[in-house]
């Protein structure tokens, strides 16, 4: 009925619900087409039901002037299915006495079966993207009806962007060649109202955009034997494939119909990087270090009703995600734990596949949910020769460091068998300590050396004097070095 209307109708109508009525006819009829799949209340249907019929009702009784005028019924009434008046394509009379007004209108604006609403019912609604800043909504969530019994099934819709959703869209930076940071994508998910939806495919998906098919992402390889491959549901990006003005766009969904019910949306987004994330973090999500410091005194409080008495808890100083020294110590405000990982890495990874779960404890940890310890951050830039701290009862730390070997004589290393006394007692000539308990056996090294050396000696000076000249005897100092040895 709105693809029929005059400029004057249209004016009407949008004068009616207090739109702007300047502009040319296409504008108008695009503004009018927004208004009814969007806005269409009881009163905005009653209101072009109306018009629709006056304007045929004047143009029946024009056609009729030789017959004396009487009042016309609905019931003779036509609509015609031809878009403009002086078009030449036949037109097909309908009786009104058989037509659905709100199924017809459903069917020819978007093709989606979605009805004007009678009465209010919950939507379905999508859940946040952090790396989506929504600007506007071009389309409701909007279920999928299946036409016919066919596994295959197509939905078109048509919607058109308005000078200023343009201007934004060319205007935006490219994120790489050809990707604008300004997108119209479109998201689809299960129908469900209990609770906001994630972006879930049905089967079978193709996306077409005026004559041509957009790319929907792909699935991931699996490596485990028997497990199905899964695909990243995300927004589908349409930006490339539209009319970047005020000509009208189609978008034909087609999708697999196996049940299951699903819906579509589109939105005009922002997209986001992960540096502008982590920028956002830090301006917004930083704990006080004093907050930190109250809630380690609350995780080591003693518990009455516990045996055991804590006190202390160590926190590494090594991202679990990377295996590197943090440089943004971050964690979720639902995690039970004190331990945090980089923001960097993690909203790196999340921007290549979003999972948003923690590393240390496996829960989920949504952006939103994301803080930066503040403690943790100060005593990363105190504390730069330690991999580890521990935090005490009172909220203080100490460094954990790495022992260093003990380091031995090397004039009388001593070998211990067995383990040595409490007390540390050397042997006495009896082979008891001090005591009469009996110590570890204690071989001196050096006396066995030097006196084996010393008998060698004796033995090679006895053969050289029967042999030949006494050769250049080893000075102390060489035999002192042998020994050590």
């Amino acid at each position: 009925m709105v693809m029929s209307f005059r400029v004057s109708d249209l004016q009407m109508l949008l004068g009616f619900v207090g739109r702007s009525k300047s502009g040319l006819k296409h504008e108008l009829v695009t503004r009018a087409l927004q208004l009814v799949q969007f806005d269409c209340s009881p009163e905005v249907f009653k209101k072009i039901k109306e018009l629709y019929e006056t304007r045929y009702a004047k143009k029946s009784s024009e056609v009729a002037q030789p017959q004396p005028q009487q009042h016309r019924s609905p019931e003779a009434l036509s609509i015609h299915s031809s878009y403009d008046r002086g078009s030449t394509v036949a037109r097909t009379s309908i009786s009104t006495t058989n037509i659905d007004y709100p199924a017809l209108y459903g069917k020819y604006l978007n093709g989606l079966g979605r009805l004007p609403p009678k009465v209010a019912k919950p939507e379905v609604r999508l859940v946040k993207l952090p790396f989506y800043t929504t600007l506007d909504e071009l389309l409701k969530p909007t279920e999928l009806v299946p036409q016919n019994n066919e596994k295959l099934q197509e939905s078109p819709c048509i919607f058109a962007l308005t000078p200023r959703q343009v201007e934004l869209i060319r205007n935006s930076r490219e994120l790489q060649p050809g990707v604008k940071s300004v997108q119209v994508v479109l998201r689809i998910c299960y129908t469900d109202t209990s609770s906001p939806q994630e972006d879930q495919y049905p089967p079978n998906i193709a996306v077409k955009v005026n004559h041509s098919y957009c790319s929907v992402p792909g699935y991931y390889p699996s490596n485990k034997p028997g497990v199905e491959p899964k695909r990243p549901c995300r927004p589908i990006n349409l930006t490339h494939l539209m009319y970047l003005s005020a000509a009208t766009n189609r978008i034909t969904v087609t999708w697999g119909n196996y049940g299951k019910s699903y819906s579509v949306g589109l939105y005009l987004v922002r997209q986001m990087t992960s540096a502008e994330l982590l920028q956002r973090l830090k301006t917004i999500g930083i704990k006080h270090p004093e907050l930190c410091k109250a809630l380690v005194k609350e995780k080591l409080r003693l518990d009455p009703d516990s045996e055991i008495a804590t006190t202390g808890v160590r926190v590494s100083l090594i991202c679990p995600l990377v295996k590197m020294r943090l440089s943004v110590p971050c964690r979720a405000e639902t995690c039970a734990h004190l331990q945090c990982f980089d923001a960097v890495f993690y909203l790196q990874m999340n921007e290549k596949k979003p999972t948003w779960m923690c590393p240390v404890c496996d829960k989920p940890a949504p952006y939103d949910q994301l803080i930066i310890d503040g403690l943790l951050s100060k005593i990363l830039t105190e504390c730069e020769d330690a991999d580890e701290i521990e935090y005490l009862v009172d909220g203080s730390w100490c460094p954990i460091r790495a022992e260093k070997e003990r380091s031995c004589s090397p004039q009388c290393p001593i070998l211990v068998l067995g383990s040595s006394d409490v007390n540390g007692l050397l042997p006495t000539p009896n082979g008891n300590g001090e005591n009469g308990k009996a110590t570890a056996d204690v071989v001196d090294l050096t006396l066995d050396s030097s006196s084996s050396e010393e008998e060698e000696e004796e033995d090679e000076e006895e053969d050289d004097d029967d042999e030949g000249p006494q050769p250049k005897r080893r000075c102390s100092y060489e035999k002192g070095l042998v020994s050590a040895c």
